[in-house]
């Protein structure tokens, strides 16, 4: 009898947060243990920024809808539905979102975002 080469989640690991972000992550640390990859969907809500950070890992972003706003190394780079970015692991950069609408993303992290490797700068 051969084993599934293959996981489905329909459940996937809500994020507790504080600012209104939703954060559900499919893969990952917090839902299975994974530590070479995450992938999350989120939803920014209008005005929702976190602080600086200097991430361990590279991460991928894909916009679904609205707009988000990143400061990379001190440029400012607006991405818009449709758009993707890779930002390297070590690149200070800060997240947000300072537009009139929500915007939906996926994030991709490699290694897994774990919040040990995030190293945010205090607010």
């Amino acid at each position: 009898m051969s084993m599934k080469k293959y996981t489905i989640q329909k459940t996937p690991f809500i994020v507790p947060t504080t600012d209104g972000k939703l954060i559900e992550e499919h893969f990952g640390n917090a839902t299975d243990g994974n530590k070479n990859i995450s992938i999350a969907h989120m939803v920014a809500p209008p005005g929702w920024s976190e602080p600086f950070q200097t991430p361990e890992f590279d991460e991928y972003t894909y916009i679904i809808k609205g707009k988000k706003q990143f400061i990379i190394n001190d440029e400012v780079v607006v991405l818009h539905a449709g758009e993707s970015i890779k930002i390297e692991k070590n690149a200070r950069v800060q997240y947000s979102n300072p537009f009139e609408e929500a915007c939906e993303y996926l994030a991709i992290c490699t290694p897994a975002f774990s919040i040990d490797l995030v190293n945010r700068e205090e607010a």
